[in-house]
Order: structure tokens, then sequence, then C-alpha cells
């Protein structure tokens, strides 16, 4: 059904350009190239061109307008979205509630130890600050 709608969509499209392009401007726009004025005025008459040409600008206008709001229903499957409904979360942030959940559960089990039980031990050496070392003072490989 997408796929049917897509291509209506894309046909509206090449004609509401076409039927734009040939519409006369005040030098005749596209539809004076072709021959000059008498072409279009010798298959639609006199004014025939122009309200034709108006007439069917406004249908595939409305028929672009109609097509564009099918095409994002049918994208969006029907879906709608509101605060109220829940959005299932992410594998991502599952992942991420778990290992936090696995965190927070060791760490109370390393505070409730028992007493013939030793705790282990934690390394409490603050990781080096590799940003704010200092550069040294001379190139250790000159290049030369």
């Amino acid at each position: 059904m997408f796929n049917l709608l897509l291509i209506v969509h894309v046909f509206i499209c090449v004609g509401l350009i076409i039927v734009v392009l040939m519409q006369s401007s005040k030098g005749e726009g596209l539809a004076g190239a072709f021959g000059g004025g008498s072409l279009t005025g010798a298959v639609f008459g006199g004014r025939g061109a122009a309200s034709f040409l108006s007439k069917a600008t406004t249908i595939l206008a409305v028929l672009f307008m109609v097509s564009c709001l099918g095409l994002s229903l049918i994208s969006a499957g029907g879906k709608t979205s509101s605060s109220t409904t829940a959005t299932p979360a992410s594998a991502v942030s599952q992942a991420a509630q778990k290992d936090m959940a696995a965190q927070q559960q060791q760490q109370q089990q390393a505070g409730q130890t028992q007493p013939g039980q030793t705790q282990p031990a934690t390394n409490n050496q603050a990781a080096p600050d590799i940003f704010n070392q200092a550069a040294p003072a001379t190139p250790k490989d000159s290049g030369k």
C-alpha cells in the first residue's frame, strides 16, 4: 500500500511541476517557449489554457497534499505519540540499567561481610591525570 501511494505521489509531483511550468506568465513562461503563445491558444482557445492550467494546478496541489498526508499516516504505522503511553526502553538502556543494578548489588554485598570473612581490598589510588601532565623539556627523538 505504501509503495503504491508513493508511486502515485511521484506522478502527482511530476504532473504538478509540468503544469506549473506550462502556465504563462507576463513573459509567456515555458508555454511561450514551445512555438510562442499560438500553440496553447490553438489547443485550448484564447483564455482556455489559463483556466485549464489553473484548474489542473489546483487539483494537483490538493492531490499532492492528500498524498503527503496519507504517506505520513502510513509511515507512522498508526502509532500515536502521547505522553500517557509508555514507550518501551531500548536494549541499550535496559542493558545499562542491568549493569547499574549489578554494581549496586556488588556494593551492597561488599558492605555486608560476615564476621569470618574479610572485606575485599579496594584500590584507593587516584587515576593519573593524563591531561594535566607537563610535557617533557626536550623531545626524545629529534628526527635527525
